[in-house]
């Protein structure tokens, strides 16, 4: 996927979840919620798409209203449709039956065309020894890279 510049990213839903598989798909907003989202106010914490009747969702995506945009503003918070290809969406179906799948917005940028997308994610929540066996993880390898530029410094 051709990323241009993100926008926003998800840190927490790589922190909650395994990510299985992404897909990029486009977003269905008004022009005063795409000015909002080129000034980089959106937030994706606690968003999650869903699909329903053969489309895909997504819900709890903040994006803040536009200064200037007065009458033309909707709700920061509404649902959005994400455009996504039929086969895509069948496969979405698929995983979503799975228990313990779900679909997570990871990121929202702006692709090269100048169009934003969101990349989603079909994703198996972490229990809460994962999440600490990651921690674990990163710990130790950061004391890893830190001896070593100890270690540098003194040659």
């Amino acid at each position: 996927m051709g990323q241009g510049k993100v926008v926003a990213n998800n840190k927490k839903a790589r922190h909650d979840y395994f990510i299985e598989e992404t897909y990029e798909a486009g977003i269905v907003l008004t022009g005063t919620e795409v000015k909002s989202i080129r000034m980089g106010r959106i937030n994706l914490k606690d968003s999650y798409a869903r699909v329903e009747n053969g489309e895909v969702f997504v819900y709890n995506m903040h994006i803040s209203p536009y200064e200037k945009g007065n009458i033309y503003n909707v709700e920061p918070v509404r649902p959005r449709k994400l455009l996504l290809h039929k086969k895509e969406i069948t496969k979405l179906i698929g995983y979503t039956t799975q228990k313990g799948l779900t679909l997570v917005p990871i990121k929202v940028y702006i692709n090269s065309r100048g169009l934003v997308k969101l990349e989603l994610a079909v994703a198996k929540g972490k229990k809460l020894y994962d999440k600490r066996s990651d921690i674990a993880k990163k710990e130790a390898n950061r004391r890893i890279q830190k001896e070593i530029r100890q270690r540098q410094k003194s040659y």
